[in-house]
């Protein structure tokens, strides 16, 4: 029994073994669901990290309807749930945004900031290039650079020579 007394573990396994894993968006993803999914979890500490991703995976995650109080800065700059610190104080401090403590953070904020300034500084045209290109193949290069009336003199040739 798991009430008897003295006896801190149990003698057997679980008794019910899940045949399959919980999926958060078995039916159909809702909008919240399937901005949880996409969120990346910077500027915390692996623990926290790991604690994050446990809620979105079973639905327990609940985001943010305003954003709020830094406990550093006491400013409503807070735009992520659970975190207790906003991004600028986590990054000064080199603290974890959640929990506080300085622990090593795994996805760095400042990393995060500087992809998305690479992003703001390339042209949207040469994203569609770039697409454009990785598409374009050698082989169409070659047949660009055939003639298509060349085939055509060979032709005339041939239809001469049998003249």
């Amino acid at each position: 029994m798991s009430s008897q007394k003295g006896t801190a573990s149990r003698n057997r396994g679980q008794k019910y073994q899940n045949a399959t894993a919980f999926k958060n968006d078995k039916h159909g993803a809702s909008p919240q669901v399937k901005k949880a999914n996409a969120k990346v979890h910077d500027g915390v500490c692996q623990r926290c990290k790991d604690i994050l991703e446990w809620k979105v995976k079973y639905n327990k995650y609940k985001s943010l309807t305003q954003p709020r109080k830094c406990v550093k800065c006491l400013q409503k700059t807070v735009k992520d749930a659970y975190y207790i610190m906003c991004r600028p104080c986590a990054l000064q401090l080199q603290l974890c945004a959640k929990c506080g403590k300085n622990e090593e953070v795994v996805i760095s904020l400042d990393k995060k900031e500087e992809e998305e300034e690479v992003e703001e500084e390339e042209p949207k045209g040469s994203r569609r290039r770039k697409k454009r290109d990785a598409h374009h193949t050698d082989e169409e290069d070659e047949l660009d650079d055939l003639d298509d009336f060349g085939d055509m003199d060979s032709d005339c040739d041939s239809e001469e020579t049998e003249k």
